[in-house]
């Protein structure tokens, strides 16, 4: 697979650093998205190598998507979760057990 990034010469894609590397398979994702459209997508640590102008370039993408399907993501990234309706995080209480934790951020617009 080969990539030209913004102001660059077409690259293979191992030549790409891992910022191109995300973005280029994020343009990837979202073209396969919109040609066969699903109810839902997961999408795991996706901004994981982003910085913060193209992240703001995703949020705005996923802010496009979410208008016709539901998104689950798994994230580190406060911004990205600014963008969410609810919140789960996974934590291990003292005692070795899993709990799950739940946010709600704002009322859905489809519900």
């Amino acid at each position: 697979m080969e990539a030209r990034p913004p102001g660059k010469r077409v690259k293979r894609l191992s030549l790409l650093s891992g910022g191109e590397k995300s973005l280029t398979a994020v343009a990837m994702l979202v073209a396969i998205f919109k040609a066969r459209p699903s109810p839902f997508y997961v999408l795991d640590e996706v901004e994981a190598a982003l910085d913060d102008v193209n992240l703001g370039r995703l949020l705005g993408v996923l802010e496009e998507l979410r208008a016709s399907s539901q998104l689950i993501i798994i994230t580190h990234q406060k911004r990205t979760m600014e963008i969410a309706d609810a919140l789960y995080g996974v934590t291990m209480r003292g005692d070795g057990v899993t709990e799950v934790i739940s946010q709600r951020l704002r009322e859905s617009e489809t519900a």
